[in-house]
Parts: C-alpha cells; structure tokens; sequence
C-alpha cells in the first residue's frame, strides 16, 4: 500500500482487454479464445458485492522491526541488512482458525492477506527463491495455506495482496542507490534487458497461488512505477482470468492508458476500483468499488501507532460505503508473534455485535435510491425496502425523505422490532419517518421501512 494515494476507475467492457491480448512470452499460456462479456463480469462478482465488509491483513517480516509495511523503504534498510528480518520471524502464536474467527465474528464476508509486499518477501512456499516464509524462516511455516483451509471452513472467501513492485528483486533497482548504505526504492527502475524475467518470476509465483490456494479475489498493488504500463496489465489480466475465469481482479493489475482522462478513467483494467483511505463522496457509479483502510494508521504492525478508530467511526464508514454502493475492506497489522493486537480485535468484535442486529441492512444491499444527502444518517435499499441508519436520532422524533416510490406497508426498528407508534405519511412532495422514544443504537439505528409498488 501507498499512503494518501486515491484510487478510481470505470471498468467499461473487460471484453476490450481480453480482445486485444495478445500474450507475450513473458506470460506462457495461450490467450483467451472467447471474449468475456460483461453478464461473466457481473456474475462472478455477485458474492463480492452482496458481502460489503472484508479483512485486509498486511503481515510479513517488516512486523519484526515493527515500524510498518514501508520500513525498508522509509528506513533506507539495505537488502542484506533488511533480510536478516527473515531469520528473526518466527511467530509461534499464528493460529490461522483463530484469525478466520476474529473475521468471521466481526462480520466480514472476505479476507485478503499480503502474499508478497513491496519488500519483496514471499509469505507462502514458492519455488522461485528461497526468500520465503517457509524456506527462509525459523518458523518455516505457509500461513496462506492455513488460512486458505480455515476460510473454507468457516465459510470466508479467501483471497491474496500481490505487489508488483519488489524491492529484493534481482530484476529491480532502487529508485535512488547513489548511498549503497542509504536507499530508496519507491519507486523501483527495471534493471536493462531484465522486464520480461521479472515478469516471468512473478506468473509463476501468480499461478502457484492460484493453483495452491485457489483465491477467490487477487488485489494486486505496487503498478505506479514507470516501468508498469497499461499492456502490461492487461496482459497479465488476460493471462490470470484464463487461468480462473471466476477469479476477482482489482484496478491496479493495470495502469492509465496514454491519453486517457478523468478520475473515474483513471485504471481500465481490472474488476473493480480501489480508493485508499477515504470514501468517495458520491460512491463511483456504475462501478464496482472497494475503500479500503486502516484501522489506526498503519498497514503493517506499527509498534508506535496507537490511533485508533472508535467502533463508531468503523461502523459509520461501513455504512457510508454501503450507501453509496461499495465495499469496505477494513485492515490489521498483526504483530511478529501472529498475533492480531487487541485493540482492532476489540473494536472488530463491536462491529460484529451491530452487524448481528443490523446486518440485513449491509449485506446484498445496493446505494441510496435518493440522491440527497441526510444530517440525520444514511439510506441503503433491498428489492421492496429502505433502510434508514440513523447517526442523529431527531429530536421531534421525525425523518424526512424525498418522497418514497411506492407504498410504505411496514416501519420497525431492528434493533427494537416490537416498538409500537412508528408511522409514515406523504406531504408536500415529502416522506416523513415518525419515531417513538430514544434511539435504540447510539452509533446507528436502523429502521426499515416495507414498500409495495
């Protein structure tokens, strides 16, 4: 991950990519012989978009030096200085069931964990350097392969972060080196004559994920670096959904086409865009989109970061996204022992007890039919309802809304279903929500209204 960098896209028509591959001999598998249409695009993604609350998990061997996922860039680690991490990570207290759990009881639907980082270090069993978690490690254990198995039976979709950018590769170069005892990496140049080698090194750690550990989500990042271009996203998508036609792409597999323009256009490959850090006012319609963030501040573990996020803001944001019709793929930094801190498990656990009573409002819900935006909170919709999440419960015990389409049949509380005094009436153009009594969630009160056309 980068900080502070905003992520858009417009997926229009995958069937462009997919038509104009033509894979080189960096990417050793036939191409497509059917173009895709976008009925396979939508519906691979129905899981992913009635799921709405994913875990992110950056963990790697930066969690030993414990300054976060960006320390050997930050901190100017030289590789051979940086690879001594890799004997000193041994966590004996990972227990791959016990982190599915942690997901499952908060109410996440998905996880996606860190295969290999901008640093370069592989956490599974690969054959293309030994610089990875099971040949390089004192531990000398595959946490995906665990966490492959526990998501398949816990009932989570398990899916992998893959960096394009490496700062161990032998292919790669620091993007400042002129102080061997002082670089910076980000972003890296390509060593002469060395793309298609790298390229062929990172399809081979791709398929042995895919084939190993069967991810339902690939969320690629690292592509910024000039070297990346738009082909060359394109050609590694045509070469993964060949692979696994079921398999979910994010936006950064691929890169801005030369005089492409607009926010939303800023990435044409991949399944859905990925915002980092903040929430897009309006949502980005009509495409598939995740926000994903931080709990405190920090990716990886940071020993020194203690900001964290109330439950209140979690749950809000969750909802806000869900408003405006996108994901929310919330991360821990677990520690060097596998161990996920106690402060994001303790705020996972309070979103996990309000999805339980108000989940039916999240899940499979689309955007806000309303275009208005509401001082009292948000609006999410299912086929025949609205949900209304209140954050400010009014004090005349009113909520106004554009006038709804259709008749409203039925109003409760989901939180307090048998609360009696809730009515709906239309005027001057207006719905207006009457409630009873106090609010029954001081972070979000949901009512739902029924509505028969």
């Amino acid at each position: 991950m980068q900080n502070h960098r905003f992520y858009f896209t417009r997926i229009f028509g995958t069937f462009i990519i997919l038509l104009l591959v033509a894979l080189t001999d960096a990417f050793p598998q036939a191409p497509l012989s059917k173009t895709e249409h976008s009925t396979s695009q939508n519906n691979r993604m129905t899981w992913w978009r009635d799921a709405r609350f994913g875990m992110f998990i950056h963990w790697g061997i930066y969690a030993v030096p414990a300054h976060a996922e960006w320390y050997m860039n930050n901190g100017h680690v030289p590789r051979k200085e940086y690879e001594k991490y890799a004997k000193q990570f041994d966590p004996v207290k990972f227990n791959a069931d016990q982190w599915v759990k942690i997901a499952k009881d908060a109410g996440m639907k998905y996880m996606i964990i860190t295969s290999k980082h901008h640093d370069g270090f592989v956490m599974f069993h690969t054959k293309t350097t030994h610089y990875n978690v099971v040949d390089d490690t004192p531990w000398g254990k595959d946490p995906l392969k665990a966490l492959s198995k526990a998501c398949r039976e816990q009932g989570i979709k398990f899916g992998v972060y893959y960096s394009i950018m490496d700062w161990h590769s032998p292919y790669q170069m620091a993007h400042n080196d002129s102080v061997p005892s002082h670089p910076t990496y980000n972003p890296t140049r390509i060593r002469p004559g060395k793309k298609d080698a790298y390229k062929k090194y990172m399809m081979t750690q791709l398929k042995e994920l895919i084939t190993q550990y069967h991810p339902a989500v690939l969320w690629f990042d690292g592509e910024w670096p000039a070297w990346w271009t738009y082909q060359d996203g394109k050609e590694l998508y045509g070469y993964l959904r060949n692979m696994d036609p079921k398999l979910i792409i994010n936006n950064r597999i691929g890169k801005r086409p030369t005089g492409m323009k607009g926010i939303q256009m800023q990435h044409a490959v991949g399944d859905f865009g990925t915002p980092e850090q903040n929430i897009p006012p309006n949502g980005i319609p009509g495409t598939y989109w995740e926000t994903c963030m931080t709990i405190n501040n920090d990716w990886g573990y940071n020993k020194d970061d203690h900001d964290f996020k109330s439950d209140t803001t979690l749950i809000r944001n969750l909802v806000d996204i869900a408003s405006k019709g996108g994901n929310y793929l919330l991360n821990v930094g677990p520690t060097a022992m596998g161990i996920i801190p106690q402060p994001e498990v303790t705020r996972l656990e309070e979103m996990g007890k309000w999805l339980k009573v108000n989940g039916q409002a999240i899940y499979g819900s689309s955007a806000s039919p309303f275009k208005q935006k509401f001082g009292w909170g948000r609006v999410t919709a299912k086929p025949g309802k609205l949900y209304l999440e209140v954050f400010n419960w009014p004090e005349d015990g009113k909520l106004t809304l554009p006038s709804v389409d259709g008749h409203i049949t039925h109003i409760r509380l989901l939180a307090d279903p048998s609360r009696k005094g809730l009515s709906a009436k239309e005027t001057q153009g207006r719905t207006v929500v009457a409630l009873q009594g106090n609010a029954p969630d001081g972070i979000a009160s949901v009512v739902e209204l029924e509505v028969r056309k």
